[in-house]
């Protein structure tokens, strides 16, 4: 019998994280499938100086940068696509509190393949002989800085080409579409390294839309790209990406990006989101309450639900995915 993973968001967080860890997440396009919920979890429990990774910024990052959660971080895009530039993020670089390292897409795909491999670093030609190489955010009087993308030769050609430090951090918060309780995942949609991300980091939590039946694995084995041996807890948590969509589940939810980013702008209205749309729900039900039943209903009439059609057989019923997180919970309590 495979074993039981879920366990609560909250103990997720409590367990798997601490201050001044290096912490990773996103891998997806910035307004694609990201474990948002889990940034808002690390929030409501205080967690401080992290150091974030992210293929991409996502809403995420901007949250975690605003609130003053993240002092170093390490990403491709910055921006949120057609919802502007990331204001929370932009703020806490433009002010300080924040040291951006920038890397072109590539070389974060790059650097989580080679932290995939176990690879002490990557060799590229990418990002070389531009400002991506000479300068860094985390040796800001240094130019060109020697310790970003140092400089080795090809022992077969005696090309000089560049080193790209290879990523493990210390936990992967991967968004998934669909998971089963031992930790197999099936992602839907674009991927953005996630799976190089799950092989990279030292501890993988996954914060999954929907709960499916071992059957839904041992039908389709070849469409699970993160597998349990690799998974550390499963978290059950619909709408774990909103306000950014989940390709199958639920679409982008436009209004609210635009006006969270807006609040993170400034420091009274990131105050004001983490008081409105952080700190008041106790589970998932009054999260979804929160988001509002009706946009929920909305959202998920998504013209990508066909997507899902293959796996609807073996999806639980939220109920029934409670009381296996509760049976979990219990057999570790003991």
């Amino acid at each position: 019998m495979s074993r039981n993973k879920l366990i609560s968001l909250s103990e997720a967080v409590r367990r798997y994280t601490w201050d001044g860890m290096q912490y990773a997440s996103g891998a997806a396009l910035p307004v694609g499938s990201d474990a948002i919920v889990f940034g808002r979890e690390l929030l409501r429990q205080k967690r401080r100086n992290l150091h974030s990774i992210f293929h991409c910024n996502t809403q995420q990052l901007n949250l975690l940068a605003a609130a003053g959660a993240t002092t170093h971080a390490e990403c491709g895009f910055t921006g949120l696509e057609v919802f502007g530039f990331a204001n929370g993020l932009r703020r806490a670089v433009e002010s300080g509190d924040l040291a951006l390292e920038d890397y072109s897409n590539l070389a974060m795909a790059l650097r989580l393949l080679g932290g995939a491999l176990r690879l002490p670093f990557v060799p590229a030609t990418v990002n070389i002989g531009s400002d991506l190489q000479h300068r860094s955010a985390f040796a800001p009087d240094e130019y060109p800085a020697a310790d970003k993308i140092p400089a080795v030769t090809d022992p077969f050609s005696g090309r000089t080409i560049g080193a790209l430090r290879s990523l493990e951090p210390d936990l992967a918060a991967i968004h998934v579409t669909l998971a089963d309780p031992a930790g197999n995942a099936i992602m839907l949609g674009t991927e953005w390294s996630r799976y190089e991300l799950s092989r990279a980091a030292k501890r993988v939590v996954l914060i999954a839309d929907a709960i499916v039946d071992d059957a839904c694995i041992r039908q389709y084995p070849n469409l699970v790209r993160i597998p349990d041996i690799i998974v550390e807890a499963v978290v059950y948590w619909p709408f774990g990406a909103w306000p950014q969509g989940s390709p199958g589940m639920y679409d982008v939810d436009e209004e609210h990006m635009k006006a969270m980013n807006t609040a993170l702008a400034t420091v009274a209205g990131t105050e004001a989101y983490i008081d409105s749309f952080v700190e008041p729900y106790a589970d998932i039900d009054t999260y979804l309450d929160l988001i509002g039943r009706d946009k929920v209903a909305a959202l998920s009439q998504t013209s990508t639900g066909f997507l899902l059609d293959p796996y609807r057989q073996w999806i639980k019923p939220h109920a029934e995915v409670l009381s296996l997180i509760a049976e979990s919970t219990l057999e570790t309590a003991q």
